[in-house]
């Protein structure tokens, strides 16, 4: 019994840290979404209702075959916040 019960606390756990959103580029300052990419290195910011994307410090952090684009998002203090950059692919048929 003691395991069974063990064992449905791990997996309350882990549904619990799967359920936990990403952070939100409008609620936070600019400030505060450019160190979550800083202190990251790549994290994916929701950038308000449904649209969200990855965000990089440099180009180290991107495939091979893609580049560093520079990227701006909406935050609680500015409207245009430069967080870093996202990753865009070279080849024409993939933009």
């Amino acid at each position: 019994m003691t395991r069974i019960l063990t064992m449905l606390f791990a997996l309350g756990l882990a549904g619990t840290a799967l359920a936990q959103g990403r952070p939100q580029s409008p609620s936070l300052s600019c400030a505060a979404n450019r160190q979550s990419v800083l202190a990251n290195g790549a994290i994916v910011l929701g950038t308000g209702g449904y649209t969200y994307d990855r965000f990089v410090v440099h180009r180290g952090f991107c495939q091979f075959d893609e580049y560093a684009d520079p990227a701006w998002v909406p935050a609680r203090d500015t409207p245009q916040c430069f967080v870093g950059y996202r990753c865009k692919s070279n080849r024409p048929w993939d933009d």
